[in-house]
């Protein structure tokens, strides 16, 4: 009697929980079935077709036009120095005098011996002509005439290399000797920079490297002045890409005297309209998903269906599409 009244009761349980799981599976369908009833509201937006203007943006390095390490050409001692760091110098100006009393010596020895062999040469010319002197004396008057001279020349030479000065104008950026320093042929004298011109060197990927030409314009800023566009144009692209598969290219710039820029910035460089083509656009809010796997809304007989799409550039709040 008690078996039959504990199967009893398992077999009530049994069917509770059964009736309960049939009831809310039956409630879970019901839900999903009104989620799918539910059609998406779509803004529906035209499509048109219009320019494009695919701008290249890259981070470039300001350098100067010229950039000169000055270096002596001659050994001695420094007896002074004629310019500070930060000092604008012309073109030839003396940065550093060397010890010139031997050369000058040397010098002037050598110009009174050209001197003399000189007009040694007409007197023997005059004698030869009217043949007091025979051949052999006259062609020893000519070559004594020339060695005077390339000795002149030297001397002449050796005597300016004690005035070490800059072949360009420009601003001093460093100074690596003080007077009563010693220097030899070849050793680094001063640095001196020309700013009034600028070079930005950047490197374009081989994908965008076609799209650029010489002569080309360009816009740079930076954010040292914000708000400030400075123009240029592209001097050279480099035919040969270096170890990251990249082209240099070489860009010409006036400094500005009132923003200007000094060697060693950043400058992020735009070139507009690399790219102007006829194009489909949409705004890029309608796109679903990603530019990976991109996908649209499309209107056939009045509803809304899903479509793929191939999307091409993206300026600004538009993207193109293009299949």
């Amino acid at each position: 009697m008690k078996r039959m009244r504990l199967l009893l009761v398992l077999l009530t349980v049994v069917a509770a929980v059964v009736f309960v799981l049939l009831r809310n599976r039956a409630r879970n369908e019901a839900r999903i079935a009104q989620k799918i009833d539910v059609v998406p509201t779509v803004t529906v937006i035209g499509v048109r077709r219009g320019q494009i203007d695919q701008n290249l943006a890259l981070v470039g390095n300001v350098m100067a036009s010229h950039d000169v390490m000055v270096v002596s050409e001659t050994m001695g001692r420094v007896t002074a120095v004629r310019v500070e760091v930060g000092d604008r110098v012309a073109a030839g100006a003396t940065l550093v005098q060397v010890d010139d009393e031997l050369k000058l010596a040397a010098f002037k020895t050598a110009e009174v011996n050209h001197e003399k062999a000189q007009k040694d040469l007409q007197r023997y010319e005059s004698l030869y002509k009217t043949s007091t002197i025979t051949d052999s004396e006259i062609e020893g008057a000519r070559l004594a005439a020339k060695s005077a001279e390339a000795q002149f020349i030297a001397a002449r030479r050796q005597f300016q290399d004690t005035r070490i000065a800059t072949p360009i104008a420009g601003v001093v950026t460093s100074r690596l000797v003080e007077r009563g320093s010693m220097v030899q042929p070849g050793m680094p004298i001063a640095n001196v920079v020309d700013i009034s011109n600028l070079k930005v060197t950047l490197h374009v990927a081989e994908a965008d490297v076609f799209k650029l030409k010489p002569g080309q314009a360009v816009v740079a800023c930076t954010d040292i002045y914000p708000g400030a566009t400075f123009r240029g144009l592209i001097r050279t692209i480099s035919d040969k890409a270096d170890d990251s598969h990249t082209y240099p290219v070489e860009i010409g710039m006036a400094n500005s005297p009132s923003q200007p820029l000094k060697a060693g910035m950043f400058v992020r460089v735009t070139f507009p309209s690399v790219s102007r083509r006829n194009a489909l656009i949409i705004p890029r809010s309608c796109l679903v998903g990603s530019r990976r796997s991109p996908q649209v809304f499309v209107v056939e007989q009045n509803v809304a269906r899903l479509r793929d799409i191939t999307v091409g550039a993206e300026v600004g709040l538009e993207i193109e599409v293009i299949g």
